[in-house]
């Protein structure tokens, strides 16, 4: 099926106003697009591995909504041209124009898949579940990977380091906790190398569904994973249900800007001479973190680097 996409050009300080008015004749499920940067807030909040490149925001916001082919657009439009220009008459909304423009009914969940193709982390195979492994790699370490809507292939440097990192540490008494687990990857590879037990924090209820598929396609016991949604960092109710003094590992995957807030925290869930592994770290705020971990009274133990990306590891003292 093909769709009737339509534009409309405002200024991002009318978004809330003209997607409410859009709402009072029906319309639903407004697409913002906007260059509006990112709030604290927001940062700490993406707990995944690339904070976005912001352009420089130029207060213009377009606001796509979607009608199908059976849809009377003619009425439609008319009833969005006269809110409009009710709006117009006391706000100034900006331009308050309507561009027209079709696209293809796309399956978009689906979509990321004929990108995502098998690769290796060393001698790890991951593998995404619709892809056949050869005969050449039955031998090796092999997970299968199908993130869907919750983040994380293992693919960026940043989860890359991370690996690394858990192969060097992780035993088989590991208690480890993941920090911004999204598709489970990160607890997935560590429970292969022998880890006893894993607990993963999210803030999107995605991941939860992706870990019990993921759990499910490399074999491992959903008994082996606890899988928790809610912010870590000052969500009481989360810590305690996390518990405390319990890991050996912590790793957190996620960005500069939400370690820094974390880390101090999250020391009450390690046990003394726990292991802190972190990433997500752009290189030019590496110092931010070395010095997070040290503030915290974390030993450093080591940074490792891929690119323009950095691993800081840390230890509890005991």
């Amino acid at each position: 099926m093909r769709w009737n996409k339509f534009t409309i050009q405002t200024k991002t300080d009318m978004e809330d106003i003209v997607i409410s008015s859009l709402a009072d004749i029906g319309i639903q499920g407004v697409e913002i697009e906007d260059k509006q940067p990112l709030t604290q807030q927001d940062k700490e909040q993406m707990f995944v591995d690339i904070l976005p490149d912001m352009p420089e925001d130029d207060g213009v916001a377009y606001l796509n909504f979607y009608l199908d082919e059976q849809e009377d657009k003619e009425a439609i439009l008319e009833k969005v041209k006269a809110e409009l220009e009710d709006l117009a008459s006391y706000l100034d909304i900006g331009a308050g124009t309507i561009t027209e423009s079709q696209t293809e009914d796309k399956d978009w969940i689906n979509n990321w898949k004929e990108f995502f193709k098998q690769f290796y982390v060393d001698d790890i195979l991951i593998i995404p579940s619709w892809e056949e492994v050869k005969a050449e790699d039955q031998d090796k370490m092999i997970i299968h990977i199908d993130p869907g809507t919750a983040f994380g292939t293992g693919k960026h440097e940043t989860t890359q380091l991370c690996i690394r990192q858990l192969k060097k540490y992780v035993t088989r008494s590991t208690e480890l906790l993941d920090v911004g687990t999204g598709s489970g990857i990160l607890g997935i590879i560590a429970l292969k190398f022998g880890a006893k037990h894993v607990v993963g924090t999210d803030l999107d209820p995605c991941a939860v569904p992706a870990v019990a598929e993921n759990l499910e396609v490399n074999h491992v016991p959903s008994k082996d994973f606890d899988m928790m949604i809610g912010n870590i960092i000052d969500d009481k109710e989360v810590q305690d249900k996390v518990g405390y003094e319990k890991y050996d590992i912590v790793v957190a995957n996620i960005l500069a800007d939400v370690l820094v807030p974390l880390t101090p925290v999250i020391l009450n869930q390690m046990k003394p001479g726990a292991i802190y592994i972190t990433s997500g770290i752009i290189d030019m705020k590496e110092e931010l973190v070395v010095e997070t971990v040290k503030k915290a009274g974390l030993e450093l133990v080591e940074v490792t680097r891929q690119g323009e990306w950095v691993s800081v590891t840390a230890r509890k003292p005991k």
